[in-house]
């Protein structure tokens, strides 16, 4: 996810180069002040508790806008990034978005501050005061607002100065050269953001085989919990022999394993140019997808995109069926009996994950019915525009 905050003093063009901005990398915009006006246009009882201070003359309270924008982003789980205009404007609030980031599972990707000098603001303002009417267009009131600018602001850069995310851009060239100076910033981060699957579907609907192809086309390390926990069997490792013993004993393998195993994974990518992740056979619990996601956060990224192939359930009985006479034949392929209770338990456990990623980031369906390739186009088109919307 993309998201960014703009920083300026009145007159750096802010608002300009958010436009363009929000329209050329599909981005959400968020200012504060369009977000309260909504808030009481709509009577609710946020905007009900905000015109009431405003009435008397107060400043809305931190706690009054950092609802409005985490209810504002949690009501849009789709979008692929946020533009924050002006916010956090104090020292204050930059903890707080910091934790309203942690809290939805993301992170702000960089902050871009527009420096223009004082007296090339005013003599923008004032140029604007001609045409604009509005009443806070003359000079006393233009250089109080630059002052408080300077006194609130400032802070709040050297806050993500020191986590090394603050880029500075000359605000005082001209309008193309600044949206050209932003756009690289822009392609630099996005390049260093990972392109994290999650690939859903019941069993023989074909996830391993599109999964690999899909890996091997994109440049995607291809992490499936059922060939990890086979290479370890392979490879005669300690955890290899703990995991012969629990199938022995017809024990589930526990996420203790699995989790290490995957960590184990994800960091090894930082060996090489890794683009990112595509999973498959995990999350398969609620209990695993908090995990999962987790273990992203831990690495600075987290989950991009989820797809789940579709299949009706008496073409899944007849793939699994045929299965079982190849020497590709699951545990859970040789009888009718194993198929059904293999399905089953995805319902149970599973489907409720999806329904959780569904309320978070949003699920593409994809129709499995078709040959390989059909299904390898349909799924392929999704990744294109995951790439597209990124980068």
């Amino acid at each position: 996810m993309l998201n960014i905050a703009l920083f300026g003093p009145p007159g750096a063009g802010k608002g300009t180069q958010s436009e363009y901005l929000t329209h050329k990398y599909n981005l959400f915009y968020i200012s504060t002040g369009d977000l309260l006006r909504k808030e009481i246009a709509q009577k609710t009882r946020l905007g009900l508790e905000a015109q009431s201070i405003i009435a008397s003359g107060g400043l809305v309270s931190d706690e009054i806008i950092v609802q409005i924008i985490e209810k504002t982003i949690t009501d849009h789980p789709g979008e692929k990034g946020f533009l924050f205009d002006g916010f956090p404007r104090t020292y204050i609030q930059a903890y707080i978005l910091e934790g309203l980031m942690l809290k939805l599972n993301t992170v702000l990707t960089c902050l871009i501050s527009l420096n223009v000098p004082q007296e090339v603001s005013v003599a923008r303002l004032l140029k604007r005061g001609i045409t604009s009417g509005r009443t806070d267009d003359n000079e006393q009131v233009i250089r109080n607002r630059l002052r408080e600018y300077d006194e609130k602001t400032l802070p709040v850069l050297a806050f993500y100065k020191d986590k090394g995310i603050c880029i500075d851009v000359d605000g005082s060239a001209g309008i193309d050269e600044v949206t050209h100076s932003i756009e690289a910033i822009i392609k630099n981060e996005l390049s260093k953001i990972l392109l994290n699957i999650v690939l859903f579907g019941y069993p023989g609907s074909g996830r391993g085989s599109q999964g690999k192809a899909l890996a091997k086309q994109y440049g995607l390390e291809y992490v499936a919990t059922g060939e990890m926990l086979d290479r370890e069997i392979k490879e005669n490792s300690e955890t290899g022999r703990k995991i012969i013993e629990m199938y022995e004993n017809g024990q589930l393998v526990p996420d203790e394993i699995v989790v290490q195993l995957i960590e184990k994974r994800l960091a090894a990518s930082k060996s090489f140019d890794a683009k990112g992740f595509i999973f498959k056979g995990f999350p398969r619990t609620l209990v695993q997808s908090y995990i999962l996601d987790g273990l992203l956060k831990k690495y600075g990224t987290s989950i991009s995109k989820i797809i789940e192939i579709e299949l009706p359930m008496l073409e899944l009985i007849s793939r699994l069926d045929q299965r079982s006479k190849t020497d590709r034949c699951m545990p859970y392929d040789t009888s009718t009996q194993k198929i059904v209770k293999r399905l089953q338990e995805h319902e149970m456990k599973t489907v409720p994950v999806i329904e959780k990623y569904k309320q978070l980031h949003g699920v593409v369906k994809v129709n499995g019915e078709g040959t390989l390739e059909e299904v390898y186009k349909r799924i392929s088109s999704e990744i294109e525009n995951g790439f597209k919307n990124m980068r």
